[in-house]
């Protein structure tokens, strides 16, 4: 089959991180967090990595299959990368996987200051539990949520800081696939004001039994995939519960973004199944 190429050039850029916060972030191609690199199984891979740091690196594949020749870890499996050179890395795609790339190589500096992406190997079905309940048997978006807590990004989703932040919209009835994945240095519980999340996937191993959750603890390294049904229409807030990643005494700060839920029909099978959810109007 085709041979799948990416190029991923690590550098140094002014990063705007929150309105007129500008900091040097560590770099994939220029933006936190770097490209997401989306493949299926079978694809052959090939990763051109070139350093152009003031500091040597390595490219590893978290939660990835590979070779160990392919691991990015010096080291163990190769030298450092350093300023000027160019490494390849070649491997086969074996999915479903929710991965990230990223440093590891002074990564406790590397990662938390952008070198971070999600690489993702086919995509996670939603569950026939889910279906039966009446949601629809496929998400309308699929999003990464990466958090990050440390370095010159701190505070963040997707290298953003609230009001910096990206809010997503989806109608009644659709569904938003998140994968949380934790690149910082320490756990964030995240939590959807929307009921209900249904947890469908860790560390991209498809659950034989989704559970549902309104607020999920992601600890550094994890990767949760997490299903919302757009519910009831509104702006609905979507944040770290460490309350202190989420609030400031002038109003909302860093660890937060909105879930907008557009006017819909939810299903009839839904709503057949689920009466709770035809939920009545206050009338004065």
């Amino acid at each position: 089959g085709d041979v799948k190429v990416f190029e991923v050039t690590a550098k140094v850029v002014d990063w705007e991180v929150e309105p007129g916060k500008i900091v040097k972030a560590w770099t994939y191609n220029g933006v936190v967090p770097g490209p997401e690199i989306k493949v299926y199984s079978g694809d052959k891979v090939r990763i051109i990595f070139k350093n152009e740091l003031p500091d040597s690196t390595s490219l590893h594949f978290h939660g990835i299959d590979v070779p160990n020749l392919m691991d990015g870890v010096d080291p163990y499996t190769e030298d450092p990368t350093v300023p000027g050179e160019t490494k390849v890395y070649e491997f086969v795609a074996r999915g479903p996987a929710v991965g990230i790339y990223h440093s590891h190589h002074n990564a406790e500096q590397q990662i938390p200051d952008g070198m971070f992406a999600a690489f993702i190997i086919d995509d996670i079905p939603i569950p026939q539990y889910l279906i039966d309940k009446g949601y629809p048997d496929h998400a309308t978006k699929t999003i990464n949520m990466v958090l990050n807590d440390a370095g010159v990004i701190g505070l963040s989703l997707n290298g953003k800081s609230f009001p910096a932040t990206e809010p997503y919209t989806i109608r009644q009835g659709e569904i938003l696939l998140v994968h949380y994945m934790n690149e910082g240095l320490m756990a964030h519980p995240m939590h959807m004001h929307q009921p209900m999340g249904w947890v469908i996937a860790r560390d991209g191993h498809i659950l034989d039994a989704p559970y549902p959750t309104d607020t999920i603890n992601v600890a550094p390294g994890e990767r949760y995939t997490v299903a919302y049904m757009g519910m009831e229409p509104g702006v609905w807030a979507w944040h770290c519960h460490i309350l202190t990643h989420a609030a400031t005494p002038e109003g909302m700060k860093y660890m937060v973004t909105a879930l907008i839920v557009e006017r819909g029909t939810l299903s009839d099978l839904f709503l057949e199944q689920n009466p709770s959810w035809a939920l009545p109007q206050f009338e004065s």
